[in-house]
C-alpha cells in the first residue's frame, strides 16, 4: 500500500501551540505519531512524507525514521533542515514527485497549488504546509497529520471522504 502524510514536526514544540495538538509535551506528541504512523503502516508499505519531518533539534533523524514502519519516501518542505534531508533513511528525497497509482496521476509537493501538471486530465494535488488551513479546491488533498487526524493516509479514503485542501 501508498501511504501519505506531511507536517510531523517531529520535535518541535511550535505546533503544540500553533496548531493546538492535544499533547501535553513534545515526548507524548512524538510517540502518539509514531503510533499512528506504525498502526496503519506495514514494513512493505511506501510512505511519502511531504516536507516538516522533524525538528533539527530533536536527535538524529536516521533513529527517528528506524522507527517507523515503511520504505520512507521525503518530499522536502520548507522546514526540513540537512539533517533530514541527508538521513540514509529515506528511500528517495525530492522537491517535487509526480507518481501513478492505481488510475491516478498524483503531483506531490509540500506546497498546495493553484495549477498543477495534467490538471485538465484529473490529476491530483496532494500537498501538506496549511495544516488544514486552506479552502478546498477539486482533486486537491491536504495529507499533513493536522488535516487527518494525525495520521497517514491513503488516498482511497481521502478520496472518499471529499477533503479538499
Amino acid at each position: 500500500m501508498i501511504f501519505f502524510t506531511s507536517d510531523t514536526h517531529f520535535g518541535d514544540p511550535r505546533v503544540l501551540r500553533i496548531d493546538r495538538r492535544p499533547f501535553p509535551d513534545m515526548a507524548a506528541h512524538d510517540l502518539a505519531l509514531i503510533q499512528n504512523w506504525n498502526g496503519l503502516v506495514g514494513e512493505d508499505d511506501d510512505v511519502w512524507h511531504l516536507g516538516d519531518f522533524m525538528s533539527a533539534r530533536a536527535g538524529d533523524c536516521d533513529q527517528l525514521l528506524s522507527r517507523l514502519n515503511g520504505r520512507k519516501h521525503l518530499v522536502v518542505g520548507n522546514n526540513d533542515p540537512t539533517t533530514t534531508t541527508e538521513a540514509r533513511g529515506w528511500t528517495s528525497v525530492q522537491h517535487y514527485a509526480e507518481i501513478r497509482t492505481d488510475d491516478h496521476h498524483l503531483i506531490l509537493c509540500h506546497y498546495a497549488f493553484r495549477t498543477w501538471n495534467q490538471m485538465g486530465k484529473r490529476s491530483i494535488n496532494l500537498h501538506g504546509h496549511s495544516h488544514g488551513r486552506l479552502k478546498p479546491l477539486p482533486r486537491q488533498f491536504d495529507v499533513g497529520v493536522d488535516a487527518q487526524k494525525l495520521r497517514p493516509v491513503r488516498l482511497e479514503q481521502i478520496m472518499k471522504r471529499g477533503r479538499g485542501s
